[in-house]
């Protein structure tokens, strides 16, 4: 791809909606800058997956960036809380990590800022997902117009847009666009609570969604699952 292609910060956790945001990003004709946060999550397998989705996708640079949010706990992810295996339900369940999107946005914006892009990607999806608040339109459009008064660039009128194309897809719908897209989806990373052996759990609501997606899309899982979903 050419050097004058626009940059992207693309934030990459390893899992399937964020590589599919990120191919998006590519095809889109973007050079990517690939965020990677590694919050001492429980499931920080992930962080293997997103190098192997950076590398595939040619990021031109891939930061995995420390940032322990377990010092704040608060979520079955960074506290010792056990992850639900009883469905996805109603709520906001205790996999939520408090403000997530909002700090990675925040440091997604900080990179675009010194690096010179103006676009962010990010994977949230509105339609079959957990219920996490960070995931609405609402709140993408709220960070756009706060990265606008907050940033150097902005307030001298070079606005930031935050991209989320998964945002209004649901999960099957998003299995079927990286199918489109040609990409490798085995290669990332969903479940919250790895199963012995390095495998899905099957159980939690990430893999659920996940193989719910690959099901009603109608293309074979690649997923390797502890209990099939």
């Amino acid at each position: 791809m050419s050097n004058e292609a626009p940059l992207a910060v693309v934030l990459v956790s390893g899992g399937l909606d964020s590589m599919i945001s990120a191919a998006s990003a590519r095809e889109a004709g973007y050079r990517l800058l690939a965020l990677s946060v590694d919050y001492n999550q429980r499931h920080r397998v992930e962080l293997a997956a997103a190098r192997r989705v950076a590398a595939t996708l040619g990021a031109e640079r891939h930061i995995v960036l420390p940032l322990d949010l377990s010092a704040f706990g608060g979520s079955a992810l960074t506290d010792d809380i056990a992850v639900p295996k009883d469905g996805v339900g109603e709520g906001i369940p205790v996999t939520y990590v408090p403000a997530r999107n909002t700090i990675f946005l925040s440091l997604a914006l900080g990179w675009a800022e010194a690096a010179g892009s103006r676009d962010l990607f990010i994977g949230v999806n509105a339609l079959d997902y957990s219920g996490y608040p960070d995931c609405r339109p609402e709140f993408i459009a709220a960070f756009e117009g706060l990265a606008e008064i907050a940033t150097k660039a902005g307030v001298e009128g070079e606005p930031f847009k935050i991209h989320a194309p998964l945002q209004h897809m649901t999960k099957a719908d998003i299995v079927r666009e990286g199918t489109r897209l040609g990409v490798d989806m085995g290669l990332s990373w969903s479940c919250y609570d790895p199963a012995p052996g390095g495998v899905h759990c099957g159980d939690c609501d990430s893999c659920r969604l996940r193989a719910k997606g690959f099901e009603e899309a109608g293309i074979a899982d690649p997923t390797v699952y502890a209990v099939r979903p």
